[in-house]
């Protein structure tokens, strides 16, 4: 800012903006205000359904959101605006202020043009008038006034360039809509801003040789700016794709004793959470310089990088950035198409990944086993962290049929060289796939609740149940969990499949026995899906009005299929006893949470919820779920074993429709006798279509 603009500057202007913006942030407030208290709290209490469950519900949530955005977005401008204007208008005053002290001294500054000033006298003693008294003045305030001035003008051109910055930076993190980015002054914003370019400068100068000192503190700036919208996005850019790529590459081999690696070790755990999520952040921005920063991150993945004693791909770094954090969809679905595509070319991709002629470092330090060699444990944790972008991932055939790849063609490798367990690259697709057909990152966190699904999600549900059938005994067990769980989510198509085995219902009945079946193999992830499947016959109960007796037979024919698919788990003939040693040992109670049911609120909630403690508790005293070192043989011997589940579910059904059940129009269904013998005679109808479906008729 030069000295005239500052000087002669009018900031009445300024102000009026200030008022007008402040007017747009108290009106966005009250739409804001509206939008969730009205708008959004009758959509929340809608009961929604078809179309409208997916399509206006989520379009009413979105809207709802934005005008938040738009209200933060708006109060941040204002509160930039307000910081700028006051300080300018400080800064001029100041100025007044140094030319009125210099003037006292006979000294004043004039332009030069191009921005620059000069100090000169205001009245030469050669000229000036008779009897004018010129004041004098030494070199020393010439050289003092020339300070201030340039200190204020320097003070002044930094408020005005700062301000206008963060102002673009702001705007530009949303290509459509608003920016969530929320300040409460200039000078929150720009040193946000001046820490991000601080923090990638010193990765890009010293990258792995910088001392320990200046990586602990590189953490601490991480950890406190991770959430923060201009920081993330800064930094992402500064440091660049590369650049990140070859910095985790360096930092995470050893070569000495001194390295970071050693020498931090404990911190390196934190470091790769706080880089993570502050990338992750970043991808959310729409600014276009982020979406070049994800293309070019895509393109770099695809390289090899040099560590100290061996070579990397960019897929397995920057993967193991993303197991944590909610990365932009587009970006995942990017990177996951090119991560499959580049596997299928490799054809066995554990040969790449673990090394060609060199050991691979450990890459990942959050997981102590898991050494981060496997870029599909990271990717599918991140998609199990971006619900929506898992969806679109196992719904992808193009440029390949993704989720046949990651559920049923690819080959995994012990990425846990040093410990025994689970896979962790199946246990991270397992959790993707629910993420996919659920809509659900986790559905242990607190307040996860079932939501309606979408078409897309029902549309990942078919794949996945058509993939791992497909894979018969070979079915890994880190997925049964996770199935059952999805299972359970869509309990009611499922339900209603298992009902009647021979119809489609949407799930084909072979598929559903298969899967079935695997899961069983484990006593406790058949125990997972048998109680969910209690709650979807328990709410079937409850909700089936038109004809209650068809809820009755329904939950005898699903009992029946799922004891064929136990049968068949642990007494098949085929493939011999392919149960494991899990059913040797004690029932474990899975309670039942409201992402697997759609458990509901007020009317069936709480019923629902004590429906499937009862059955379930009815259900673990069955003789049939006690399998010894012999496990039983005969169809016939093991359904006669399994009354107290069917009793248990005929008194919750006469419980709710006793008034229709005593009905003389309705023969059959008395207390006593009839419900007993209605649902036994479905489940053993149940047996027999399931054992058609498996083959064994």
């Amino acid at each position: 800012m030069d000295l005239e603009t500052l000087r002669d500057g009018d900031f009445a202007k300024l102000g009026e903006a200030l008022t007008a913006w402040k007017g747009v942030v108290d009106k966005l407030k009250t739409l804001e205000d509206d939008a969730r208290d009205d708008l959004k709290a009758k959509a929340d209490k809608a009961n929604w359904a078809g179309e409208n469950a997916t399509v206006t519900k989520e379009f009413v949530t979105k809207t709802v959101g934005e005008f938040s955005d738009a209200h933060t977005q708006a109060t941040t401008i204002h509160n930039i605006l307000k910081d700028t204007r006051d300080e300018l208008v400080g800064y001029k005053e100041e100025l007044g202020q140094a030319l009125e002290r210099g003037r006292k001294k006979n000294i004043t500054v004039v332009p030069t043009g191009g921005g620059g000033f000069t100090v000169t006298m205001l009245i030469h003693p050669d000229r000036a008038a008779k009897g004018t008294e010129v004041a004098d003045h030494s070199q020393q305030d010439v050289d003092h006034l020339r300070d201030d001035v340039q200190r204020i003008l320097g003070r002044a051109t930094e408020s005005d360039s700062s301000a206008a910055r963060v102002l673009r930076t702001i705007a530009d993190q949303a290509e459509v809509g608003f920016s969530g980015a929320k300040y409460g002054d200039r000078d929150a914003a720009v040193d946000a801003v001046e820490k991000a370019e601080a923090a990638a400068k010193l990765i890009k100068e010293k990258g792995d040789e910088m001392s320990p000192a200046e990586f602990r503190k590189l953490n601490s700036t991480l950890d406190s700016y991770k959430n923060d919208p201009l920081f993330q996005e800064q930094f992402a850019r500064t440091l660049g794709p590369k650049g990140t790529l070859e910095f985790w590459a360096d930092l995470t081999d050893v070569s000495s004793p001194n390295d970071l690696a050693r020498t931090q070790r404990d911190q390196l755990g934190d470091f790769q959470k706080n880089l993570g999520l502050t990338l992750a952040g970043a991808t959310q921005s729409d600014s276009p310089a982020m979406r070049q920063w994800e293309n070019d991150m895509v393109k770099s993945a695809g390289e090899q990088y040099q560590t100290h004693g061996s070579r990397v791909y960019g897929y397995q770094l920057m993967s193991n950035l993303m197991r944590v954090g909610d990365y932009d969809d587009g970006f995942l679905n990017k990177y996951g198409d090119s991560l499959v595509e580049t596997e299928k070319k490799m054809r066995l991709p554990g040969n790449y990944w673990q090394g060609l002629g060199s050991p691979v470092p450990k890459m990942n330090f959050m997981d102590g086993d898991d050494f981060g060699r496997d870029p599909m444990t990271g990717f599918m944790t991140a998609l199990s962290n971006s619900p929506d972008a898992s969806t679109e991932f196992f719904n992808s055939k193009d440029p390949q049929d993704n989720a046949e790849w990651v559920l049923k063609e690819r080959v995994s490798f012990d990425d846990t060289p040093l410990a025994d367990g689970p896979n962790p690259a199946l246990e991270a697709t397992g959790k993707a796939m629910f993420a996919a057909v659920s809509g659900v990152g986790d559905p242990d966190a607190p307040g996860a609740e079932f939501a309606a699904h979408t078409p897309q999600q029902n549309e990942a549900m078919k794949r996945s149940l058509e993939y791992l059938a497909a894979t018969g005994n070979d079915f890994p067990s880190e997925l049964r969990d996770d199935m059952a769980r999805a299972m359970g989510n869509h309990g009611e198509t499922v339900h209603r499949a298992m009902s009647d085995p021979l119809g489609s219902h949407g799930l084909p009945a072979d598929q559903l026995m298969e899967v079935s079946k695997q899961i069983s193999r484990n006593k406790d992830t058949y125990g997972l899906l048998t109680e969910q499947m209690n709650g979807a016959m328990m709410a079937d109960i409850l909700t089936e009005k038109a004809h209650p007796e068809d809820s009755l037979d329904k939950a005898g024919r699903t009992v029946g299929f799922l004891e064929e698919a136990r049968y068949q788990a642990t007494n098949d003939e085929k493939d011999g006893d392919i149960t494991d040693a899990s059913w040797k040992k004690a029932w474990r109670y899975h309670l039942v949470g409201g992402v697997l049911t759609p458990l509901g609120g007020g009317v069936i909630g709480d019923p629902l919820q004590r429906g499937v403690d009862a059955i379930t508790t009815a259900m673990l005293q069955d003789e049939t779920n006690e399998i010894n070192d012999e496990a039983t043989a005969n169809h016939q011997e093991t359904y006669q074993r399994r009354n107290h589940q069917l009793h248990r579910l005929a008194d919750e059904w006469y419980s709710v429709n006793s008034d229709w059940a005593e009905d003389p129009a309705h023969e059959g269904y008395s207390k006593s006798y009839g419900v007993y013998d209605t649902i036994g005679a479905a489940a053993n109808d149940g047996n027999k279509k399931a054992e058609g479906v498996a083959g064994d008729q």
